[in-house]
């Protein structure tokens, strides 16, 4: 938000300079992000002064050009080379001197002192589009006889300065959505900071006067009626005919330039103005578009069209607040207004709108039509419904002032129920203790004064406060001890010397720290760390028996459509990455991604009700996708598989610490993975892992294969085995391998291979490993050959070739009986 210097002062009688101005807003909280010079003039003309031709002659090399004598009002007459055709001896123009800038659009350029056809040229002599004065390229810029030479034309011109800051204001700081507002606040900082000083200031904090309001006549009444009370707690409105649409005065122009607003016309400009002056959105309807002088407040039906400002046609869904007449929707309450309701050139009557609508409403409409407008801002924050009065006299008697016309009816002020202020309870010790220093009751009381709570002390040190209507978002204790101490300022809390703790030593190793573990790993194996946004599309859920629509946790007011539900998984998110990466030729990826998913669920009866709840689990994801290795002359293109995913699956596992002999491996039953398996305890998925289904890969224009795992993160660290660690000296005896052809059935598994090995009791037996496997030619229909080694080591003395037998034979003997096994 930008706020001018210059416009503050009209409000508030400070002497701060802007550094000052800015380094204090800053400090109670307004922060001053960039703060730059503003010139109603680009480059406030600079180097341009008032001219006087004393002599003009023809240049006697080119038709076309003149020789001129310019009286500058120092010194020697420049001699000065002129190609416009209206140049004449005796005329007062604008003249650039050497070193000037002037700035034409975006670019700009330096006058100097140069030769034009053989004659030397001191400067120019200016048209109004080569100085910002205008538009015109026709001739120089003659002006009035009375112009002195020698004038600075930034001077002659009224070139208006100013000094813009621009603001980041937090969402709660409602009531500095406008100029006035950021003078309270610069009153009640500038208050407390002579108080704690000791001295005494004089701060007039000045409001433009409305007393003057008065009713011409009530020669063309428009009626109000609001149908919904609750979306619209107050609405305003009078009638102003005989007005003049035309151009705004320089001042005003000049006030909306120097914040970014563009200038429209003298109605638009004074809404405009009121609103950044007071915080208070305005409307103002052309009067001839409001038949039977009636405007009604109203929802209308789902499916109506309506055609907006920008000439674009919305389907309203019925829950917009609409002003409307008695035939049709003129305006988007409180969001845009429609193609017919604004002024025009033509516009003699206007119906001036001021309202308070409720900020839920107002946010889902602006987000739903995705309108995001300077009133919509505002209203979906909360705007003080007792401003709406004042913000509404004073444009009308601007406009009044400044396009003519009369007030043409009493204020129509449809105000329902005068909702009573909050009170809020507080006391010195509680908000000492928040603060963390004792400020003393004298401070706070100032303070709670400077920022226009009313106050009650029945016991000394015991507050009952009512805050300002203007603060909408102030309801709670802490948000008052906030506002003490932000005007107090943070910096005058000071650190404390000595910082208490407690250390507690977990059995097991913290969530975090596994979680850096993992990621560290991740990354050191090559692989990159994503996030993406919680928020992604409800499209992904349509008739998806994966993840039906039915548990998907929908946003009230999203920010788009696409951003419209919580995510059930982490894998489309992490394939949109894909795709992202692959258009911009980055196709060889591995990825990993920690975060949450959001599903709803049935609850518990309740008073004969099924009540729905909310779960969010927090997984790990890790995607594969393209070549194995980085592309090199001395690497094929061998591309990522099932079986390299899996070792990093079993890799992450080890860190953890996470035993898996209590898992069951299953194949894979999911329609985003064609093939894969799915590791089980009890009823609980603890990680999944396979090859991502084509035609999910199709929909989302991935045209490589992509590999998938995903762990259930909260039961993995619920059911971490306790690790202790163990010191043992280096093996002083030889390991001893046997290798093993086994013919087995082609439904038997590797692992069961291990683990009957394992369950044979062999305490000699170190490690089983599977180094190769044959189906094909030569083997009997559903058989395979597995080559299988075994490592034996005796810790106490080296294996005879009996004991080696011995083992062996026992493995053959549990392998035959159990999987069936023929050794080959």
């Amino acid at each position: 938000m930008k706020i001018s210097y210059k416009w503050l002062k009209d409000y508030l009688n400070f002497d701060l300079s802007p550094a000052d101005l800015s380094l204090l807003m800053t400090n109670c909280g307004l922060e001053v992000e960039r703060m730059e010079e503003w010139e109603s003039v680009k480059g406030g003309l600079k180097g341009v002064v008032i001219g006087e031709v004393i002599s003009c002659r023809t240049h006697p090399d080119a038709d076309r050009l003149s020789l001129t004598q310019v009286n500058v009002g120092s010194g020697e007459p420049l001699e000065i080379v002129c190609g416009a055709p209206n140049v004449a001896a005796g005329q007062k123009v604008v003249v650039a001197l050497p070193g000037a800038v002037l700035y034409q659009g975006d670019t700009s350029f330096e006058i100097k002192k140069t030769k034009i056809r053989g004659a030397w040229s001191s400067g120019m002599i200016c048209a109004e589009d080569e100085v910002g004065l205008g538009d015109s390229h026709a001739g120089i810029m003659v002006l009035a006889p009375e112009a002195v030479p020698g004038t600075p034309a930034a001077e002659w011109f009224g070139v208006d300065r100013d000094i813009v800051f621009e603001i980041g204001l937090t969402p709660n700081r409602t009531d500095a959505i406008s100029h006035i507002g950021v003078a309270r606040d610069i009153r009640a900082a500038l208050d407390a900071r002579a108080f704690l000083q000791g001295e005494e200031i004089s701060l007039e904090f000045r409001l433009p006067d409305v007393n003057a309001f008065r009713p011409d006549n009530e020669e063309q009444v428009i009626t109000v009626e609001v149908m919904d009370p609750d979306l619209c707690p107050r609405y305003t409105g009078l009638t102003i005919t005989g007005i003049q649409v035309g151009e705004s005065p320089r001042w005003l122009k000049n006030r909306l330039l120097a914040i970014g607003q563009r200038p429209i016309n003298n109605i638009v400009d004074i809404t405009n103005f009121v609103l950044h002056e007071t915080g208070q959105p305005l409307h103002a309807f052309d009067a001839s578009h409001i038949p039977d002088n009636r405007v009604i407040v109203r929802r209308l039906h789902p499916g109506t069209l309506f055609t907006t400002l920008d000439g674009i046609e919305r389907t309203l869904e019925g829950d917009e607040l609409m002003i409307c007449n008695t035939r049709e929707g003129m305006c988007i309450g409180g969001v845009f207004g429609g193609i017919f309701s604004g002024v025009v050139e033509q516009t003699t009557s206007v119906f001036l709108e001021s309202a308070c609508f409720h900020p839920a409403s107002i946010r889902r409409t602006s987000k739903r039509h995705d309108l995001q407008t300077e009133a919509s801002f505002r209203f979906e924050r909360g705007v003080d419904p007792e401003m709406t009065l004042y913000a509404l006299k004073r444009a009308a008697l601007l406009i009044r002032e400044i396009a003519g016309g009369t007030i043409s009816s009493p204020i129509q002020d449809v105000f329902p129920s005068v909702k009573p202020g909050k009170v809020i309870h507080t006391n010195q010790e509680r908000i000492e203790s928040l603060i963390g220093k004792k400020i003393g009751r004298p401070v706070t009381l100032r303070i709670l004064k400077s920022l226009d709570f009313e106050v009650t002390e029945k016991i000394e040190g015991t507050y009952s406060l009512k805050p300002p209507g203007y603060r909408v978002e102030v309801t709670r204790e802490a948000d008052v001890i906030e506002e003490i101490l932000r005007i107090y300022g943070y910096d005058r809390v000071e650190i404390p010397g000595k910082l208490t703790s407690s250390l507690s030593h977990p059995e097991k190793p913290g969530r975090h720290q596994i979680q850096v573990k993992i990621s560290e790993y991740l990354t050191g194996n090559g692989f990159y760390e994503i996030m993406n946004n919680s928020l992604t599309r409800n499209s992904y859920f349509e008739n998806n028996p994966d993840f039906p629509d039915h548990v998907s946790v929908r946003i009230l007011n999203p920010l788009s459509r696409d951003l419209g539900t919580m995510r059930q998984t982490m894998l489309y998110g992490g394939l949109e990455t894909i795709l992202f990466n692959i258009n911009r030729k980055a196709a060889d990826l591995k990825l990993f991604e920690f975060g949450n998913v959001y599903m709803k669920e049935a609850g518990a009866p309740s008073d004969g009700k099924v009540t729905e709840r909310f779960s969010e689990q927090f997984r790990l994801d890790i995607l594969m996708t393209g070549r194995r290795y980085r592309e090199s002359w001395y690497c094929g293109d061998e591309t990522v598989d099932f079986f390299q995913l899996k070792a990093f699956v079993v890799n992450v596992l080890k860190l953890m610490g996470f035993s898996d002999s209590r898992l069951t491996l299953e194949p894979v039953s999911r329609g985003y993975l064609e093939s894969g398996q799915v590791a089980r305890s009890g009823d609980s998925d603890v990680f999944e892992l396979g090859k991502v289904n084509q035609e999910l890969l199709r929909k989302m224009d991935i045209r490589q294969d992509v590999y998938y795992a995903s762990f259930d993160w909260d039961y993995i660290m619920k059911h971490l085995d306790r690790k202790t660690i163990r010191f043992s000296e280096i093996p002083r005896f030889p390991e001893v391998r046997r290798d093993l052809a086994l013919l087995l059935d082609r439904q038997v598994r590797y692992e069961d291979i291990e683990r009957i090995a394992m369950e044979t009791g062999i305490k000699n037996l170190r490690e089983v490993n599977l180094f190769d496997v044959y189906e094909g030619e030569g083997l009997e229909p559903e058989k395979k050959s597995y080559a299988v080694s075994f490592i034996l080591r005796d810790a106490e003395k080296t294996l005879t070739d009996h004991e080696i037998d011995r083992i062996m034979e026992r493995l053959i003997e549990a392998l035959t009986r159990r999987l069936n096994a023929r050794i080959r």
